[in-house]
């Protein structure tokens, strides 16, 4: 992930106020994880981004619990790394790592493909992987890369392995997302930011809305599959918004571990089965900004990426 680099000085009474927010986050935390100590033995979860940070985690966390795990990452070198490291921690054996570029729409469909001829079967998808403050550049098919990797590249691979999910049903897609969306908007005459000035912030904060809307609109579409679908802001993480206000706060700032937790908190968890549709701050199921609740905005976003994609036959007739 490309660190979001704000030009916010230090102030002692933000200091403050992001310390009472990191203990509440603290007690959150460890008021719901010593709740659920759910194991997973014999259901495969797949992670994108799972070579470092919040993604590599994750894939520990469930690794711990019993779960096959298979990690997608661009870096094999560091994949392949993480998955040694895990499989050592945990003693589970069943942790892959699987060539995985979602700035690329080749990668993501060679990577399906594989997941479908060689899984018996995908209980859960976390799509986790990001990229944050990057400049202009664009994705090996032309998209901006935030909008082409945060969205479109995780609505692709979750397009394609929806029969997957669905044949084992129950099942759960976890779209990872930010309080980034609160101030997103969705630019439909110029998605791709080639008719204005390149805004990378506002990129940033356009694919992290995509991603709430995305995850309310396939729940939408997945109702009765058996196939639930939520998104989770996972918090602060020191490899995400640390220098907000300044040196002081990297004291306080979350470390990837807690990072995972809500997203393992939505993969295992027993009372979250069956629950759909929703977007959690951390831990807490949240309303989502007012942009986010708009019902023909993400029907227009789903027929948009699909047809960028040039995609066919996906979820619900379209």
């Amino acid at each position: 992930t490309i660190q979001y680099d704000y030009s916010t000085q230090y102030s002692p009474t933000g200091s403050v106020l992001w310390v009472h927010t990191y203990i509440f986050y603290i007690y959150s935390i460890y008021r719901i994880t010593r709740s659920f100590k759910a194991t997973i033995p014999g259901k495969t979860v797949v992670v994108t981004g799972a070579n470092a940070g919040i993604g590599k985690e994750t894939a520990h966390e469930l690794a711990k619990r019993g779960g096959r795990i298979i990690m997608g990452c661009r870096d094999m070198e560091k994949c392949e790394a993480a998955a040694k490291e895990i499989r050592g921690k945990t003693l589970n054996p069943h942790v892959y790592a699987c060539h995985l570029d979602l700035a690329s729409v080749k990668s993501i469909r060679a990577f399906a493909e594989r997941i479908k001829q060689e899984e018996q079967r995908v209980d859960v998808l976390i799509n986790n992987a990001g990229v944050m403050r990057c400049p202009a550049w664009k994705t090996e098919d032309g998209f901006e890369m935030q909008f082409g990797v945060n969205h479109l590249g995780h609505f692709l691979l979750t397009n394609l392995l929806l029969d997957k999910l669905k044949e084992s049903a129950p099942s759960r897609v976890i779209n990872l997302a930010s309080l980034a969306h609160i101030v997103g908007k969705i630019d439909f005459e110029d998605l791709n930011w080639e008719n204005k000035k390149f805004d990378t912030k506002q990129a940033y904060c356009q694919s992290k809305l995509a991603n709430v809307l995305f995850t309310r609109e396939l729940a939408k579409r997945l109702q009765g599959t058996g196939v639930t679908v939520n998104a989770v802001h996972p918090g602060v993480v020191a490899t995400d918004l640390g220098r907000h206000t300044g040196p002081f706060f990297s004291l306080l700032v979350k470390n990837p571990e807690l990072g995972a937790q809500p997203s393992v908190y939505l993969a295992v968890s027993e009372e979250l089965e069956g629950v759909t549709g929703c977007y959690y701050d951390v831990m807490t199921e949240k309303e989502p900004a007012p942009q986010a609740l708009d019902e023909e905005v993400a029907r227009k976003l789903w027929e948009a990426s699909s047809r960028i994609l040039s995609l066919k036959h996906v979820t619900c007739g379209l």
